[in-house]
């Protein structure tokens, strides 16, 4: 058995629907699938969603606000007065400064840019850099990915004579800043058909609007900071990202032939796994360091050695802050080690001196992901007395609603239920530390602490081909809301298993449903090759993708989870030095099991630090691993192990000192001759000639014993004190009456079987006994 890492929960498709689909729409069987579990149920709605053309983006004059907003720009356009589009450091603020910026350029504005520094200035609108931009000349504010929540700075502007719009996605508080347009999806005040646009999505609306015509060439852009910032793609938004990555792969700006270069991604494959992960986090790198305006001058740039000189900058800062995560991470978890032990806490709340505060966030995302825990990574700083971080959550735990419950703690906090970030006094930390992990003993459960699953696209091998997943393009992007499909192939077989990589750390399977097979590779999971045994049965989850090799072309699946039913039978028989099998024993629930006192004296000197345990002389009990170290006496001691263990895996070695099976039982000739050499003689003494008798006939002194036991089962002689004497009286009887004989026998099959046998006999016989456990516990319940 091999238990999954995660709780599956398969969601299987409607077959009606996507036998519908696949025929309406003439798609192949996993997109249909994919639609249908993705809530799709109606032919053309889907068939608009496949195919949206840019009527499909809304009027931008349908935003509140935007008549106003446009009119007092343009106003500025015409006067020459200064503009400043103010953004935010993370990938869609500088996106959205790129965008807007780029239109109010082509309009012929006086403009320049403001991005805070995460640092010195905060999140936001910031009085004191607001202060600087009145006096450097600003008339007119623009923010952008920003601004919602930023009632006082937004008010000191206008004291101060300059006029602000507002432009921003966030969430929206009890009141609205008293700005001259405030222009948001979800305003309180509008009615705007699709309210998820990110902040760079509402800066491409304001420049539709401005320049009268939809900015093709800005799609690009804005297809970075609408994947970066997680967004539902779906509506406007997935438009924009699938226009913008079409554009991107043909894209001749020097920004994204640059950033392309230094992240080793192939233009023309690009796809918003890329813009995800390759190049969000290169425009993010700046801002979590210090200042993000090299990211707006590598967007904005024309010149491409520039380009490239600035791509580099921020490739080599996404590696500093790489490594520093890297760094904050490990003494995060040294930290968790000293603090916990080896009890986990519900909510993790971990706090370092010097930690960098743009990274705390990406360090809790590691830690909730590893630990399944929600867990809040805090900066601390002496100098201030303040601690300052971010949180990250699982399924069932609201973090700002927790958060909210111990406000009297934090002077400052926001964010949503998976997500926070806050700031407190350092004399706090402890008192939320422990506030926290009592909130999680009360609401979170065991089953909630287990790292969930959602399965949607149940296959077949057969549904699966290098066409097939090509053309999954005609699906892209996919995203929040509609999420990468999560594919499961179930029951297949193991063909083949083995570890790659130079440290072998990950994994490589090729399975079989006994028509086709496919080939997958588990990163990272090279460990599990020592938890499967030939033909075991396999279900997988992950990932199907076309790997390319010297030009040839074969689907493949990237896992992500996997897990079999089946009891194991790992066969270590032909591995006689411990030291070469001990490794792939689990550490853990394990019993190493002797039958015969002289195999625990033979074993224990080798295997050190285990305990091995003699059968009949310890309370068997359920365990996940039995290691067999010998021969039992029986077929009936064996099935007691198996159905007193109930074991996931059975590891055999059935040690034999002495082989019966090899030895046999004496001929009937033999048995013949000893008996009448006995009648001969009368009386034989068993102590004092048995070695002469053997040396005479070359038979081991055990044999002699044995064809003596049998002869007195028999009655042919008895024996008293070590005396054979021949019973004259004795009548004829068969051999294989005499219950030794039978044991003998009974020892040699049994030997036969457990030593010799072919794995897959030997599998099955013991298959044999777990189901006759089974069908004993059934009808103890009828």
């Amino acid at each position: 058995m091999i238990e999954s890492m995660k709780n599956w929960t398969i969601n299987r498709p409607d077959e009606t629907i996507v036998n519908t689909f696949m025929k309406e729409l003439s798609i192949p069987s996993i997109h249909a699938k994919i639609l249908a579990s993705r809530g799709f149920t109606d032919v053309e709605v889907t068939k608009s969603f496949l195919h949206m053309e840019e009527n499909c983006l809304h009027d931008p004059y349908l935003l509140f606000d935007m008549e106003k907003a446009v009119n007092r720009i343009q106003l500025a356009i015409d006067t020459g007065e200064k503009i400043t589009v103010y953004g935010d450091y993370d990938a869609d603020g500088v996106t959205s400064v790129t965008v807007l910026t780029t239109a109010l350029e082509q309009l012929g504005a006086n403009v320049d840019f403001s991005i805070p520094n995460r640092f010195e200035h905060g999140y936001g609108p910031n009085i004191g850099l607001f202060d600087e931009l009145h006096k450097s000349g600003t008339k007119l504010i623009i923010t952008v990915d920003n601004g919602i929540s930023g009632l006082e700075a937004v008010a000191f502007a206008k004291s101060v004579g300059m006029d602000i719009i507002v432009t921003d996605h966030h969430e929206i508080g009890n009141e609205l800043p008293i700005a001259d347009a405030i222009i948001h999806p979800r305003h309180p005040k509008g009615d705007y058909p699709f309210g998820e646009l990110a902040g760079v999505g509402v800066a491409f609306k304001l420049a539709c609007a401005l320049l009268g015509e939809v900015p093709e060439e800005l799609f690009e852009i804005a297809a970075i900071g609408t994947v970066a910032d997680l967004v539902p793609l779906k509506d406007e938004n997935r438009f924009i990202v699938k226009e913008g990555i079409k554009r991107m792969r043909l894209s001749h700006r020097p920004a994204i032939q640059a950033l392309v270069k230094v992240s080793g991604t192939d233009q023309h494959s690009l796809s918003e796994e890329s813009l995800g992960f390759m190049i969000g986090p290169r425009l993010n790198a700046p801002g979590r360091l210090g200042s993000a305006d090299p990211a707006v001058h590598l967007l904005k740039t024309d010149d491409r050695m520039e380009a490239m000189s600035i791509a580099q900058q921020l490739d080599s800062l996404n590696k500093e802050r790489q490594a520093l995560v890297t760094k904050i991470a490990d003494e995060a978890e040294q930290a968790m080690v000293d603090m916990y032990g080896d009890m986990l806490p519900y909510v993790i709340v971990i706090a370092g001196e010097g930690w960098n505060p743009g990274v705390v966030g990406i360090v809790a995302s590691r830690l909730t992901e590893k630990y399944y825990r929600p867990s809040i990574v805090l900066s601390i700083d002496h100098d201030t007395g303040i601690a300052k971080g971010s949180g990250r959550s699982i399924a069932g735990f609201d973090l700002f609603k927790e958060l909210s419950k111990a406000s009297d703690l934090l002077p400052h906090f926001g964010g949503h239920e998976m997500a926070a970030g806050m700031s407190l006094s350092i004399k706090d930390v402890v008192a939320l530390r422990n506030r926290l992990n009592d909130q999680g003993k009360l609401s979170l459960t065991d089953e909630m602490l287990t790292p969930q699953l959602q399965i949607d696209v149940p296959l077949e091998i057969g549904e699966i081909d290098v066409d097939v997943l090509e053309a999954l393009e005609l699906l892209r992007p996919f995203g929040v809301s509609f999420e990468k499909p999560v594919f499961l192939i179930e029951n297949l077989s193991l063909s083949s298993v083995r570890k790659i990589g130079a440290a072998k750390n990950h994994l490589k399977l090729e399975l079989s449903d006994g028509v086709d097979s496919l080939d997958v590779i588990g990163f990272g999971n090279g460990y599990l090759a020592d938890e499967m045994s030939p033909g075991v049965t396999l279900s997988i989850t992950g990932d199907l993708q076309v790997n390319e090799w010297n030009g040839r072309k074969k689907p493949q699946m990237l896992l992500t989870d996997i897990q079999s039913k089946d009891w194991q039978l790992f066969d270590l028989r032909g591995i006689r030095e411990p030291n070469r099998w001990i490794s792939i024993i689990p550490e853990k629930n394990n019993l190493f099991i002797a039958f015969q006192e002289t195999t625990i004296a033979h074993f224990q000197p080798i295997l050190k630090n285990i305990q091995i345990h003699q059968f009949g002389q310890i309370e068997l009990s359920e365990t996940d691993h039995i290691i067999i170290l010998d021969m039992p006496a029986g077929t009936e001691q064996m099935k007691e192990l198996i159905e007193r263990t109930n074991p996931k895996r059975v590891y055999a070695h059935f040690f034999v000192n002495e082989s019966l099976y090899f030895e046999g039982i004496p001929s009937r000739e033999h048995f013949g001759w000893y008996y009448s050499f006995l009648k001969k003689r009368g009386t034989f003494d068993l102590r004092k000639q048995v070695h002469e008798l053997s040396k005479h006939r070359g038979w081991k002194i055990d044999t002699i014993y044995f064809m003596t036991k049998v002869f007195s089962e028999l009655g042919f002689v008895k024996i008293e004190n070590g005396l054979a004497i021949v019973n004259e009286d004795a009548g004829k009887k068969n051999l294989s009456e005499a219950p030794s004989y039978q044991q003998r026998e009974r020892q040699i099959e049994l030997e036969k079987m457990l030593v010799y046998a072919p794995y897959m006999e030997l599998k099955n016989w013991i298959d044999g006994i777990f189901k006759e456990t089974v069908n004993r516990e059934e009808q103890l319940w009828i």
